[in-house]
């Protein structure tokens, strides 16, 4: 029953008592049974960013899938509503041979998160670039008539639902796109301020009067002004402004308080940072963004917070690894050391 599923899941997912009845009941048939055989081998059940291992064990179990079925594309198997003239056959094979548990196989994640990222990760409709205006007008137009059914709208444009669920997000805000103005810029310098100083002082606890608390100074490491800031409320603290762009504006706020004001990455200072960059990601032998510690190679560049490092490299990716949606981090990065690295220092 509810309850008992509630409770048994409550020991893999703390949050459990927060998601829907009916996505609970749709857990305790997926994933229950799964987690308890992770839990038999020394497995946590994670959540967050996938790892390189993850996105491979997906696709060898899509691969797989396909080979069982014979249903010849994983874009049919995961977006079945785009080909009706075959959504019968395909939903059978999906459930004559268990298409969920397949999947899931061999990875400790709630499956509908498992699901997800394989669609993100097999959907042609992905990674289309920059929305045009014409795009933008015809969301808007379709959203009126389709409301939240992004899944019809992702049809309709060709994108995938998380693009157009995202990209109508910030439509529909009274967000500015043009440069910041001056005033914009100190409304976001306030905001993150009073959200660094409550933070602080909860942390302090009651060991100052209110008064000594609102008048002081406060000394803090570059870890509090780069570090898990809740970008949603300083955007909204900000109002005319979208949370990631709230994020990118202060990273370029605090690179240039950070250099002084000196231009780090452009002409032959430019170049040696690019050089540095990839040596150092070279060397560390890494086979996924998420074991970077961006922190540590935020040197490689200059005094800079690690948000501009990565900004940088995906530019860099983008601009000089061809098909880098393809390719996996240590084959991207493989590419720039062979075919780029040469090419820079030569430059140089």
């Amino acid at each position: 029953d509810l309850d008992t599923a509630k409770q048994e899941l409550e020991e893999f997912i703390p949050h459990v008592r927060n998601i829907s009845d009916n996505s609970i009941r749709k857990m305790a048939g997926r994933d229950l049974a799964r987690f308890k055989q992770f839990k038999k081998q020394g497995i946590a059940v994670k959540f967050g960013r996938f790892s390189q291992k993850e996105n491979n064990q997906i696709r060898k179990n899509i691969e797989e899938f396909l080979l069982i079925t014979g249903i010849d594309s994983a874009e049919k198997l995961l977006f079945t509503s785009r080909y009706p003239e075959d959504k019968d056959t395909i939903n059978r094979l999906k459930a004559d041979h268990l298409f969920c548990e397949k999947l899931s196989e061999g990875i400790p994640r709630p499956w509908r998160l498992i699901y997800y990222r394989a669609r993100k990760m097999f959907d042609s409709h992905n990674y289309k670039g920059r929305y045009s205006t014409e795009e933008k007008e015809k969301l808007k137009k379709y959203y009126a008539l389709h409301g939240n059914n992004w899944k019809k709208i992702s049809e309709l444009m060709s994108r995938s639902n998380l693009s157009v669920a995202m990209k109508y997000s910030e439509i529909k805000s009274a967000v500015n796109y043009g440069p910041w103005s001056k005033e914009e810029t100190q409304k976001l310098m306030h905001a993150v301020e009073e959200v660094i100083r409550k933070r602080i002082e909860k942390e302090d606890g009651n060991s100052l009067s209110s008064s000594e608390k609102s008048h002081r100074e406060i000394s803090i490491g570059r870890e509090a002004l780069c570090h898990k800031l809740p970008w949603t409320e300083i955007a909204a603290k900000v109002g005319t402004r979208f949370w990631r762009q709230c994020k990118q504006k202060w990273t370029t706020v605090l690179t240039n308080k950070m250099t002084k004001g000196q231009q780090l990455y452009r002409g032959t200072k430019g170049l040696q940072a690019k050089i540095n960059l990839i040596k150092r990601l070279y060397e560390m032998k890494v086979e996924d963004d998420n074991e970077v510690d961006w922190e540590k190679l935020s040197n490689a560049i200059g005094d800079v917070p690690k948000a501009y490092v990565q900004a940088k490299f995906y530019k860099l990716k983008v601009s000089c690894v061809p098909l880098w949606q393809k390719k996996t981090f240590s084959e991207i990065i493989d590419y720039l050391f062979e075919e780029k690295l040469p090419e820079l220092e030569e430059q140089l």
